[in-house]
This record gives C-alpha cells, structure tokens and sequence, in this order.
C-alpha cells in the first residue's frame, strides 16, 4: 500500500512538471488595461499593480458571502510577502471597496486588495459564471516592454487544489474532511451551514 501511494505521489509531481512546461510554452492571451477600485474606491489600473514589477498574480476572490475564499484568502497570508518579491499581488473581489476594506481587517489579509466592483474584469477573465455570480481562482500576467498586458496562465481554486494546504493535510488523516467547513466570518467563527449562519458554498 505504501509502494503504491509512493507510486502516485511520484506519477502527480511528473504530471505537474508537464502543467508546468505547457503552461509556459502556451501563447499568452492579450489583456486589456482594466480599471479597478483601491479600498478607498480610487479608480486603480491593473498595469499599476504590477508595481516595479513585470509580473502580477490576481486572485480572484467569491467576496465576503464565501467561507471557502475566506480560507484561501486566509492561506495567501504567508506567502504573499514572499510572492511580492518575485512579482505584484493582489487580491481582487467584485464586493464594494468599503465591504472588501472591512473584511480585510477581520480577516487579518496583510497584503493588498482591490474591487472589481462594476467592472468586467472577473467576465473577462472567466472567473464569473453565466448567472453573474463570481468564481474563485488566480491568474498570472506580465507587462511587456512596450506596456501592453498579456495573461500567462490562470488555474481555478477549490478542495484539493495545488493552492491551499489545509486539504492535502487533511487527506492524510482518518476519515480526511469529514464534514469540516471553513471558517466564517471572524476566524474563530466557523460555517454552520444552518438557517442563521448558512454555509454559502454546500
């Protein structure tokens, strides 16, 4: 049995190494300029927040009605400044600046936030569904020499994925999940999926 998990675990890191290369060797997809929102609801365009830098990671976040993004808002906390020396980040959502700066705050995010609040920005980059409603991921973009915005790769966030530790950990422990929502709200406030307090994501 253990031969075998060893087995899958050395298949999965091959598999990524593949991801890795066709991601790379993909043609990059042309961006527009979108003007988003600072937390005091400045105008803020996106070739700003690469900062002196010629990459940038948006995340894109479900908003505050999410418990699941609160969790993997909550898991870019210390990785953020580290990310932020290699390239810009940002989180993004589309709730209004006030709401995303109050949120913030409770949630203890050190690292910066915007509003795509009234924009097209989460549509165009396919992290928004049919009915309007917002879908949570990252994408990756680079500005060129001549200041025009390409898109280099963007991956979808949700259980099990490459971006949150707290699923893989849990998968190493009897009976894995079993029922655990994530936090909700204030960080000791946890989902409990009943009429007051519904679990936005069952």
């Amino acid at each position: 049995m253990a031969d075998r998990i060893q087995e899958l675990q050395i298949e999965i890191m091959k598999l990524k190494q593949a991801l890795a290369k066709e991601i790379a060797e993909r043609v990059p997809e042309p961006v527009e300029d979108w003007e988003l929102k600072t937390l005091g609801g400045e105008g803020v365009k996106l070739s700003e927040l690469f900062g002196d830098k010629s990459e940038l990671l948006v995340i894109h976040n479900m908003g505050r009605g999410c418990n699941y993004c609160s969790l993997w808002g909550d898991a870019m906390i210390g990785i953020a400044k580290h990310l932020g020396q290699r390239c810009g980040f940002v989180l993004c959502s589309n709730d209004p600046p006030e709401v995303i700066s109050e949120f913030r705050e409770l949630r203890g995010w050190d690292y910066p936030c915007v509003s795509g609040d009234g924009s097209g920005f989460a549509r165009a980059m396919g992290y928004m569904n049919d009915a309007g409603g917002a879908l949570p991921g990252v994408s990756a973009f680079h500005k060129t020499e001549d200041g025009s915005i390409v898109r280099t790769g963007h991956a979808s966030f949700g259980p099990g994925d490459d971006f949150c530790g707290v699923w893989p950990m849990l998968d190493l422990i009897k009976g894995g999940v079993n029922g655990w929502e994530p936090a909700k709200g204030k960080v000791d406030q946890f989902c409990s999926g009943d009429e007051e307090s519904p679990c936005c994501c069952s």
